[in-house]
């Protein structure tokens, strides 16, 4: 698990810092793999892939968690740290000294355990092999639908779907079935290419969650401070952060600049305010809005934990799970999300009511 969600003893963390230091020999190894291991996977499916995204603290890891609940769904679990991009030569490796652990509560404090198979975000590595130019030192830069026509894009495409052929065998090894068929995963990055996504992979579903903006910054502000706290005692903890592209909070926070909020109406704002969160939402919604075509379903998390069995229905029915999927009945999962209070966040006001105007719009497209 990461190291700041499970204490790492001093060999892994050494192992991790060698392994994704050396993230171009995993690429390398990859291709080696595809041409050798790997074969018996070639003809396995890798189509219609579901995507959960937001701004994090939207509901995407417990969405994740009950979509896999289907055994028709892959995606990456801790096991495949820290040699992401070659997940057979891994699986052959590691499983003779293959730990299990227990679960435990994660870093961020919000009641959710984790454990070596939990199954967790870790597909935007793979994003940063193929775009380093959008990793600015201090932001991402968004990617453009007119990106999803290139050379790069067709190249992405290619690894990303013979990598998910490689989950998809895995899993039906271990299994000793045939059922898992189709990748899902969760990736607050992919809110910043939602055109890309749905023009690169017109077979893809895009899920777009989004939650009342007001709790919303709230979560947020809370979870920035929670690691930066964590960051300053644990070096390690931010290392491991930024090297699986997780620059969401604390010393590793890179906020994604969608249409240059940054040096906008986001200039001189401090992460340390609830102000500055709040310009980020409405620059994220607001470009998703503005972008998405019918494959991106926005989903209001809100309505998703109100009346969860009806959601989990209209969710299984929009990315095509049957009537039997168990994904249908993991409504007990979800709890109302914690409230804040504008006057305890110091927000400003008409921040505040720009960010329910967007959010009474995404409302409006909400497939809930």
């Amino acid at each position: 698990m990461s190291g700041f969600d499970a204490p790492y003893s001093r060999t892994e963390r050494m192992l991790h810092d060698l392994a994704m230091g050396q993230i171009d020999l995993q690429r390398a190894l990859s291709g080696l793999e595809d041409r050798t291991v790997a074969r018996r996977f070639a003809a396995l499916p890798a189509e219609r892939p579901v995507f959960v995204t937001s701004l994090p603290r939207a509901g995407t890891t417990l969405t994740l968690e009950v979509l896999c609940e289907d055994p028709v769904f892959v995606t990456h679990s801790y096991r495949n740290m820290p040699f992401l991009l070659c997940p057979v030569f891994w699986d052959s490796l590691s499983g003779g000294f293959r730990k299990t652990g227990q679960a435990r509560e994660r870093a961020h404090g919000d009641g959710m355990s984790v454990s070596y198979d939990s199954v967790e975000a870790f597909e935007e590595v793979i994003w940063r092999q193929f775009w380093p130019d959008h990793y600015l030192p201090d932001r991402i830069a968004p990617w453009t639908a007119a990106e999803a026509a290139g050379e790069s894009a067709d190249a992405f495409v290619a690894f990303l779907r013979a990598h998910v052929r490689k989950l998809v065998g895995l899993a039906r090894r271990r299994r000793g079935d045939a059922a898992p068929a189709r990748y899902v995963s969760k990736n607050n990055g992919n809110i910043a290419r939602l055109a890309f996504l749905t023009r690169a992979m017109p077979d893809a579903v895009v899920l777009a969650m989004f939650r009342d903006p007001l709790a919303h910054v709230g979560s947020l502000v809370r979870q920035h401070d929670n690691f930066l706290a964590l960051h300053a005692k644990d070096d390690f903890a931010r290392r491991y952060m930024e090297s699986i592209g997780h620059y969401d909070f604390g010393a590793a926070l890179r906020p994604v600049d969608f249409d240059g909020w940054r040096d906008g109406p986001g200039v001189g704002l401090s992460p340390l305010t609830a102000d500055f969160w709040a310009e980020y939402w409405i620059a994220a919604f607001g470009r998703a809005l503005d972008s998405a075509d019918e494959r991106v379903r926005f989903v209001s998390y809100d309505r998703l934990c109100a009346a969860p069995q009806s959601g989990l229905g209209a969710l299984a029915d929009t990315i095509g799970l049957g009537a039997e999927s168990p994904v249908r009945a993991q409504g007990a999962r979800f709890r109302s999300p914690t409230p804040y209070a504008a006057d305890r966040l110091g927000l400003d006001p008409a921040r505040l009511e720009r960010a329910q105007a967007l959010h009474a719009r995404l409302l409006a497209r909400s497939i809930i």
